[in-house]
């Protein structure tokens, strides 16, 4: 994934949690402009992250990215405020060209 972006040639840090709480505390020291979020993850899961960033009205878009695609967790996950729900076996490829377009059309470039 890193690899992915990194040829987005986009002046923004990556950073990578390997669980839960780690990810809250990066989300505490300065929240992402997004977070591509998988639903299993070390801790908690990632609907809990999602719910978690929600709940504190962090400004920062989630992009679910699951081998988990059935529609409950589909539903769930954009009820919660994700903006994309992708299926990591079809739909992984997506994920550089949603970044690119999400910094496209926000001005802080």
């Amino acid at each position: 994934m890193i690899s992915l972006l990194d040829d987005l040639e986009i002046r923004k840090q990556i950073r990578i949690a390997s669980d839960f709480h780690s990810a809250q505390e990066q989300l505490h020291f300065q929240p992402p402009d997004i977070v591509l979020l998988d639903i299993n993850m070390p801790g908690k899961s990632g609907i809990e992250l999602l719910r978690y960033i929600r709940e504190r009205a962090y400004a920062t878009e989630v992009v679910m990215l699951t081998n988990h695609a059935e529609d409950i967790y589909r539903q769930e996950c954009k009820e919660l405020g994700a903006r994309y729900f992708l299926d990591k076996s079809s739909e992984f490829g997506r994920v550089p060209e949603i970044i690119a377009d999400y910094y496209n059309h926000h001005i802080d470039n």
